[in-house]
This record gives C-alpha cells, structure tokens and sequence, in this order.
C-alpha cells in the first residue's frame, strides 16, 4: 500500500516524500485501528486522512469546529481535482439537500460538517446512505472537557460511530496535555489507546519573553532587529489597525488582519504577505488556520494570550521552513492584571447567561417551545443597544450557552453569494430570447462561472458589474428579477455573524449549565491562566522545557537560544547554581530591605556568583533599585 500512498501524494500535492509520523499514522488507519495522531502546527495534518480516504472507495466524514477552515480546505482540495464539499450553518436549505445528495450519488471523497451538525435529523436520515471509509476528526482537544476550547457537541460523534462499526476514527490535535490525550480516546470510545506522537521540541525556534513597559518601542526594536517576514498577534481588532500603522510608519510594511474584515481584503493581504509584499501582519487570533508560510522568522505575542496551548500553536507558526526563527512574548504588569480579569469576563454569572439567552429568543421573536433549527442574522449591535449588555460579556455568554449545546453561534459568517442555475439550457434560451433586458447579464454570468448548472457556485457581484459596466446594485437587481423569475437560485452574501437553536426555545429558568461545561471550565480556565503567568515569570528554567513540560514531554536538556539560557550563558552559572541564588534573593527582598552589598553580605554563596545574577535580574526588570538604593523584588517579574 506505501507505493499507493505515495502515488497520491505526488498527483495531487506533488510530493516525493512524507513528513515524519504521516506514514505512520496513514498506515495505522489503513488497518481500521481508531489513531490519534499529536502533530505540531504545520506538521501535516490534514494528509494523514485525506490520503487513506482517496486510497479507498467511500467518503470520508471530516469534522472540524470552523468555516474558515472548512471553506480552506474544501477549496484547496477541489484546485487539486478532488471532490468535496462543505455543510454549515450558513447554508441555505436547498444547498444542504444539493451537497447531501452529491455526496451520495455523486463521486465525492470528503463532507466536512460542524460538530453541531452531527445532531440534525436530515444528518442522521442521510447517514446511512453514506459509503463512509473514515472519520477524521480535527482540533480533537475540543472533545476533552479538560482541552481548552471545549465543545460538547464533539461528543456526537460516539454517537455516530453507532452507526457506523468497523469505520476507524483518526482523531488530530497540535496542542494537547497528557489528560486531554487520555480524554479523548475514552471519550471517542477508541478500543484501545493509540497514539502518534511528534515531539513538540522545536529546536530552531528561540522562545524570548521579555519585560516591557513600552510595548510599542520595543516592538519596533525587534522588527529592526530581526530580518524576513513577522506575525505579531494583540488581542483586539482596533489594536491591529493601530499597531499595523505605527509599523508602516517606521518604515516598514504591514498590513491588519481580523475576523471583521471582508474575505477578498483577508485574500489581498494574505498574497501579499506570501509574495512578500508585505512584510508584517498584525492580528488578532483570527489569523492562523490555513497559513502555510514556511519561511516566517518572527512571532510577536504583544498581548499575552490565555492559555499555553494557544501561545504554542500561534508561536509555532514561525520557521515551518526548519531555518532559525524567533518567538517573542512582550510581558508587562498590566498582562498579569489583564489576566487576572479575564476569568470574570469569560465566565459571567449564571443569572446573566439566563438573561442573554431570554433576551435573544425576545429579539428574534421565537416563541417558548420553538426554534429548534433555525438560523438567524445577527446585529451583536442593535442587540447590545437593545438590551444593554457589552459586546464582551454577550460573546462569552453566547459560547457558554453554545457549549451547553443551546444555541450554534458563528462569530463571522463571511459567506460569499452562490448561484445555482434551475432552468435547463433549452429553457434558458427561451428565457433570454423572451427577455431582452436580462440577457447580457446571463450572457457575462455563463461566461465568467463554470458548472451552474450542476452545482451552487461562489459568485462576485463586484467583478460581474465590471464585466457588464453597471454597478453592484444593478447586478444585484439581475440576480432577484432571475430568481423571482425561477431562472436560478440566488444566495446573496452574508457578513453577518449567525445564530442557530440547536433546541427549541425554553424559559430561561430551565436552562442547565453541566460542571463540565460551567464549573469545571471556569476551574480549568483559571489553571490555565496560572500556567501563563508562572512562564511569564519564570526566569531560570528553559522556555522550552517549560513548554514540553506542560504538554506532557519530559526534556531534561536546555533549548540553548531562549533568554534564559542566553542569559545563563552569560553568567556562567549552572542552572542550579543560579535557581538557587535567584529563589535566596527573592526570599531576601520579599522580608527585608536590603541594599544589594547588604544582600550579597547575607547569602552563603560565592560573590562574584551573586552578583552576576543581581545583575542579570536587574537587566531583566525582575528587580530595581529604590530612591535610597535599596533593591525591591517586582512581584509582576
């Protein structure tokens, strides 16, 4: 089977070669065992399903938690001639019951759905008229009550596999902690444990935290310090138009990338960032799936993000290429305090879930005992101008309400319009003959778009007004006088973020928030955030040690290139040795006042050792000198 394998690596991705663990994983599916595979950001993952999938007769069942991704992959497998489709919230009817029956009667290899999707009736009566071969499942850490974007409706998929005995589960991850692995396979009811695993060690790649008060400058410094393309991530959309602009006007450039913006502008930016064009993008998370840019020398995390798990996966993002790359987390006061918040923010009260979820079935005009399945636009605005709640508190509400499996909640659709021709091409003719005004508009649509008539197709109203020399909204009259007209099936595009009722509506006092979707997410939510504050505040063991270390690796050796070990190096101290003289200071400043002749007095080791890491403290702001000359330990540090 390795040469069957390899042929289809090389006709449709032209490859010679596997990465490390794909064959590994591909063959462990191809014997029908349940697998979970741990592969690093960029280390393949989507190659070790689609492979076996298109070795076998059959579809594969791909579930995955995001449209972008899904829209991602869809497109970049139908540009390399294999069918698939995609089925999600922002799908009109008669396009689900088109891709069902095209995935059923047609020669299609991949459905990609959300996990929500798994609890729909059509899903279920479809099902079995489905020749499934494999079900992979992506971000499978969502699975695990112990992963940090955990989502019950992933555990659907047991259910499913009820259906379906003798189909293997390939179950993948790039960020998971030794009881997230365990969770997932019980939870995916694997026979028996059997895991891939790729060290997570990246070894060129220098993890750097460094404590900043002006983020800004420092910023800057490091732009001009490191050459070649850079990521650099914040937390809100407005701070990715601020710093984008501070960037190009120190000279360099850089472009801004967030969930908000339009998917063509998403598309410009990223060509132009691979061509490289454009040399710097700042973002917000949103920016990271789908990204294949082997050769990014630089990640900054300005803002520091909430858990481990994401600053691995975002920091993992530079140097795919194996070429030496840097990761930079920007550390101040305020993070540690902006973190503190957060868990208040992620996690409001249940009494506010209640009243968000009572509010939404009043603004959407959906009676007690309805809704199951229907999906609504949503105006997060007009909603939190209507009934007074801040965007941020609406938006954690809504993904808890989400993960209790009440509502499906799409923060940005940005679905572009589709078209699907209804008339036949004899009647069409007819039609335009009939119908003089609409026929250059036909005429330009069949020109512009293959396979109208055969399936729903993305469509651009702005090109199609170029083409024709009208504008936008005269096209946009074409398309609804031709679907009033029976002509075609017009989608216009949504932008819109989306709600969908996975159940009908109830009163609000019925509602019921699981531990493992409240309690136990709030605790977990909080280690979390601990963990991120105790690496920020380390300054004696090795960050990269510290990062396998929490993700279950046992490295007993130094990367050699984070600010630790650079540090160490510089002080000539062994990692003991400087352990502890630093923890002897700490206690030292934490219960006396001391001036550092004083500090140096009063410790037991050799002086010319003391003052070297007194010194190393100093430059890494982890201690300061008061007005007297006294030195105070930074309990932020």
């Amino acid at each position: 089977m390795d040469s069957i394998y390899h042929d289809i690596l090389r006709k449709y991705w032209g490859y010679e070669s596997f990465r490390p663990l794909q064959l590994d994983i591909i063959r462990s599916v191809d014997s029908g065992k349940d697998t979970l595979g741990l592969l690093p950001t960029g280390g393949g993952k989507s190659l070790t399903f689609q492979v076996p999938a298109l070795a076998k007769p059959g579809i594969c069942l791909v579930i995955t938690p995001l449209i972008a991704l899904m829209r991602d992959q869809v497109d970049n497998l139908k540009r390399n001639g294999i069918k698939a489709y995609a089925i999600h919230s922002g799908m009109s009817w008669p396009e689900i019951e088109k891709a069902y029956d095209n995935c059923t009667y047609g020669d299609y290899k991949f459905l990609y759905l959300s996990p929500e999707r798994l609890a729909t009736n059509v899903f279920t009566d479809r099902l079995q008229y489905l020749n499934v071969n494999l079900i992979a499942v992506d971000e499978a850490h969502c699975i695990s009550q112990w992963g940090y974007d955990f989502r019950p409706s992933y555990r659907l998929i047991a259910e499913v596999r009820e259906h379906l005995p003798g189909v293997p589960v390939l179950a993948l991850t790039a960020t998971a902690t030794p009881a997230v692995v365990k969770d997932i396979q019980q939870q995916l009811k694997f026979p028996e444990f059997n895991v891939y695993k790729k060290s997570f060690e990246r070894s060129n790649l220098a993890y750097v935290l460094r404590y900043a008060e002006d983020k800004e400058q420092q910023l800057l410094n490091i732009l001009d310090g490191v050459e070649g393309s850079a990521i650099v991530y914040v937390r809100s959309r407005k701070k990715t138009r601020e710093l984008a602009g501070l960037i190009e006007n120190h000279g360099i450039s850089a472009g801004f990338f967030h969930a908000g913006l339009l998917q063509k502008n998403k598309d410009e930016l990223q060509k132009k960032w691979k061509s490289g064009q454009c040399r710097v993008i700042v973002a917000t998370n949103a920016f990271g799936m789908g990204i294949d840019k082997a050769d990014v020398r630089l990640v900054v995390h300005v803002d520091a993000p909430d858990s481990l798990e994401a600053y691995f996966q975002e920091a993992g993002r530079a140097g795919r290429d194996e070429k030496k790359a840097y990761a930079v987390f920007l550390w101040s006061p305020n993070d540690k305090k902006r973190l503190d918040r957060s868990t208040a923010a992620s996690f409001p009260e249940i009494e506010v879930l209640r009243r968000v979820y009572d509010a939404l079935g009043n603004f959407f005009q959906i009676a007690v005992g309805y809704g199951e399945n229907q999906v609504f636009d949503f105006n997060i605005g007009k909603f939190c101008s209507a009934f007074g709640f801040n965007v941020t508190t609406l938006v954690s509400s809504l993904k808890i309400l989400q993960r209790a499996g009440y509502i499906d909640f799409t923060e940005m659709s940005d679905i572009p319009s589709r078209v699907l021709m209804k008339m036949s091409d004899l009647e069409l003719y007819k039609f335009q003959v009939a119908n003089e005004r609409l026929d250059p508009f036909i005429k330009v649509l069949l020109r512009s778009y293959t396979g109208l008539f055969v399936d729903y197709v993305n469509i651009d109203e702005e090109l199609l007004a170029k083409r024709l020399n009208v504008s936008r909204s005269d096209v946009y009259e074409a398309f609804k006088s031709c679907s009033r007209m029976g002509v075609l099936h017009y989608i216009p595009q949504r932008r819109s973020p989306l709600i969908r009722y996975l159940q009908q509506r109830f009163e609000p006092h019925r509602l019921r928030f699981p531990d493992e979707v409240y309690k136990e997410r709030l605790h977990q939510y909080q280690k979390r955030v601990e963990a991120v504050i105790d690496y920020a505040s380390s300054s004696s063991v090795c960050r990269s040690r510290l990062l396998l270390n929490y993700f279950g690796e046992k490295c007993q050796h130094n990367c050699g290139h984070c600010d630790v070990c650079i540090s160490r190096k510089k002080s000539r101290l062994s990692d003991s040795e400087f352990e502890s003289i630093e923890n002897a200071i700490k206690e030292k400043l934490e219960n006396s006042v001391l001036t550092a002749d004083v500090l140096v007095k009063e410790l037991s080791f050799d002086e010319d050792k003391i003052w070297k890491v007194i010194r190393w403290l100093e430059d890494a702001e982890k201690i300061s000198e008061d007005e007297v000359g006294a030195l105070l330990w930074k309990p932020w540090g």
